[in-house]
């Protein structure tokens, strides 16, 4: 059992190495990332489509790319925006990290993207543990699933710097508790704000952008009282190296991440296919 969280710390250090070296590339050449996480079927894609739609005809450039197990379905979806999309196949891997996520901005993001947002894999908790290097990273839960949803998985709302609730077009018609879920949210995250959007009924149409926009250019960012902890379950004294012959501090501009046992696992390591997709062809390639 030692060695399988021995093996869990050495992976979660190198990944924030690597998270430290993203995002200080990214902010070199001016671009935010927005982390996008929630489980399968919140209206994560519906509501993506709608921003990058929005910040395309405010001539914002944006770009997206989205990860999933198998099928290029909501790089599609993503790409009838007109923004840049990239498709990343997983090959069952639960999660993004930030090696992966490094090796296929590569040669592809647009060189003056000021905001490039993440569509993780759907899954709360692998990917609660994973630092990508973001500005923002954002948690999504739709009104059918329950208003105790952050109680259940307190790492992935722990670890949140703005929380979306999505589909309030029907929240009267599941009984949608918007009270109670807020005061489980700030159980869980105390001051983190919560923001209402309908993709289909356009409510809260732009604020995902604008908040996103405000972040990039330096407005502060809620700090969670998860990252203020200073015990860190896969805290490394120095480091440990995302590219051969380079060693950076293991370091978050937003603090450290915290396990709540949500999973015991090894992650393999990183890899899945790439994919580029445009409003006019869909190009694969392997990474």
């Amino acid at each position: 059992m030692c060695r399988v969280v021995d093996l869990q710390q050495a992976v979660l250090a190198k990944n924030d190495a690597c998270a430290h070296t993203l995002r200080e590339d990214l902010a070199a050449r001016g671009t935010a990332l927005v982390n996008l996480l929630s489980s399968p079927g919140s209206g994560k894609t519906a509501l993506l489509e709608r921003e990058l739609t929005l910040a395309r005809s405010r001539g914002i450039p944006v770009a997206a790319l989205t990860a999933d197990l198998a099928t290029e379905n909501d790089a599609v979806r993503l790409a009838r925006s007109g923004v840049p999309v990239k498709q990343v196949l997983t090959d069952g891997l639960c999660h993004l990290e930030a090696e992966m996520l490094g090796g296929h901005l590569h040669g592809w993001l647009p060189a003056d993207t000021r905001l490039l947002f993440i569509e993780n894999v759907g899954n709360l908790v692998c990917p609660a543990s994973y630092d990508l290097g973001e500005t923002l990273r954002v948690v999504l839960a739709s009104v059918t699933e329950g208003e105790d949803k952050p109680l259940k998985y307190p790492t992935a709302f722990g670890l949140a710097h703005l929380v979306v609730v999505t589909k309030t077009d029907i929240a009267d018609a599941v009984s949608f508790d918007e009270k109670e879920f807020r005061a489980n949210v700030e159980q869980i995250n105390p001051g983190v704000e919560v923001v209402l959007t309908s993709a289909r009924g356009g409510e809260g149409d732009g604020l995902l952008l604008d908040r996103a926009l405000a972040a990039r250019d330096g407005a502060p960012v809620h700090i969670p009282v998860m990252t203020r902890k200073s015990h860190h379950l896969h805290d490394a004294e120095d480091g440990q190296p995302c590219d051969e012959g380079h060693t950076h501090p293991a370091d978050h501009s937003h603090g450290k991440h915290t396990h709540a046992g949500e999973h015991t696992h090894p992650h393999r390591a990183p890899g899945g296919h790439a994919h580029t997709t445009d409003p006019d062809t869909v190009a694969s390639s392997r990474s």
